[in-house]
């Protein structure tokens, strides 16, 4: 059984059909060889709406709504100036510019694909400029772009959340250490780069040119401040977040700045429809198709064969890790967590791990198979808005991928670099 719903589902991708295709199809392949006919089918149908029911997901929609927004006006342009104030005269100041505003703006869009066009878009023709070689313009802006799935808002924690059952509030908190971490290793090898080509430096700025640049980022500074200092201080549960920086952004970019007309909130708004019923779509073929090989044994007779019930905590977190990693080389990062998260949810549970370490290994995993060759998201999203053929793409990924599957290995061994915050904003 599994075989015959693994190849079909292959052969649909190989077709070149979109992810919900093979789900559904694969899904209900599932529910016709487990019950041998379509009388029962309601109860598809019913966990397909179960998928999409938790309020939860509503938090979806109003962080890709505000992420929109922001792209479109002035938020991401005057968070990159000010970083660029104090560390843009530096050696390599311009790459870890890159990726601290990369940084900076996953702390507001949650969303990988947005924090490459929004950064990306301006910041590409000044390393250009500057002297840097587009392979590792590119693999910089790509895998930076990562930290915005680790960074809160992240939308992947959110899906992990609802699929898991485990608080979102805390998720977004343990993420923010690995997302700092990343950031370091990453903003050490754009100097060494930098070092080792030669490339040269930028004018530096007075303190007066940094305190107006401060200045003009302290309006967009305030998502970050809304959504983590909202949840960790009691104020907000992660949805009424959600909603607060969509009122926020629509504030500061329609009357603070005028960056953006109602007509323009209303293309964002389809736009942000659009991709909000894709997403809603496959999380709800997600959960029948999880449902049915549930059903059918498939992912006990899976594990059991690798033996995972004999692993650790350690073993098991490895095994978690691989999975996810390879998973999302392939397939889209919503879909792997829908999938793979309820396989190993009795074996987390069983082992005694943390469920929000868990959640946090697997938001990285994910975000490194998004950046990874040879289908990894992000790759394509980048050879689309920069027009780069893909071998152009991935020439530089190697020592990025390096650096963050050693975040990983580091996670696995020191859970506290997560759960430090996590422990600290939820004392128990």
């Amino acid at each position: 059984m599994a075989l015959t719903i693994f190849s079909i589902m292959i052969v649909l991708l190989l077709l070149g059909f979109p992810m919900m295709i093979p789900l559904i199809v694969g899904a209900f392949v599932g529910f016709f060889m487990l019950f041998g006919g379509l009388d029962q089918m309601e109860t598809m149908i019913q966990q397909m709406m179960a998928g999409i029911r938790p309020a939860s997901l509503i938090a979806v929609p109003m962080f890709i709504f505000a992420a929109d927004i922001m792209t479109r006006g002035q938020s991401a342009g005057r968070l990159i100036d000010m970083v660029m104030s104090f560390v843009g005269h530096m050696k390599g100041g311009l790459a870890v510019s890159t990726a601290a505003a990369c940084t900076m703006f996953g702390a507001v869009s949650g969303s990988t694909q947005a924090t490459v066009v929004a950064i990306g878009s301006p910041l590409r023709p000044r390393m250009l400029k500057a002297g840097y070689k587009d392979s590792f313009i590119l693999a910089l802006i790509v895998n930076s772009s990562d930290i915005a799935f680790l960074i809160p808002p992240s939308i992947g924690m959110i899906i992990y959340g609802v699929v898991s059952n485990t608080s979102i509030a805390e998720l977004f908190i343990a993420g923010i250490g690995p997302g700092l971490l990343i950031l370091v290793l990453f903003s050490i090898y754009a100097v060494i780069y930098a070092i080792r080509h030669d490339v040269p430096t930028e004018e530096k700025t007075t303190w007066g040119q940094r305190a107006r640049a401060v200045q003009k980022a302290l309006w967009p500074l305030g998502f970050p401040a809304i959504i983590i200092g909202g949840i960790y201080g009691g104020i907000f549960s992660p949805t009424e977040a959600a909603a607060a920086c969509v009122l926020y952004a629509l504030i500061l970019e329609t009357i603070v700045f005028r960056s953006l007309n109602w007509h323009g909130v209303y293309e964002t708004a389809k736009s942000t429809g659009l991709i909000t019923a894709v997403v809603f779509i496959l999380v709800g073929a997600g959960a029948a198709f999880s449902w049915v090989i549930s059903f059918a044994q498939i992912p006990q007779a899976i594990l059991g064969s690798i033996g995972i019930d004999e692993m650790g905590a350690i073993g098991v977190l490895f095994v978690i890790s691989i999975a996810f990693f390879i998973g999302c080389m392939f397939v889209d990062p919503i879909v792997v967590i829908l999938v793979l998260v309820p396989i190993f949810a009795p074996v987390v549970k069983s082992v005694g791990l943390d469920p929000v370490l868990v959640g946090t290994v697997i938001t990285l995993q994910v975000a490194i198979g998004s950046a990874t060759p040879p289908f990894g998201c992000d790759i394509f999203t980048a050879i689309a808005v920069f027009k780069r053929p893909y071998i152009e793409v991935v020439r530089g990924t190697p020592p990025f991928i390096l650096m963050l599957l050693s975040v990983s290995v580091a996670l696995i061994f020191f859970p506290q670099i997560a759960l430090f915050l996590r422990d600290l904003a939820f004392a128990k």
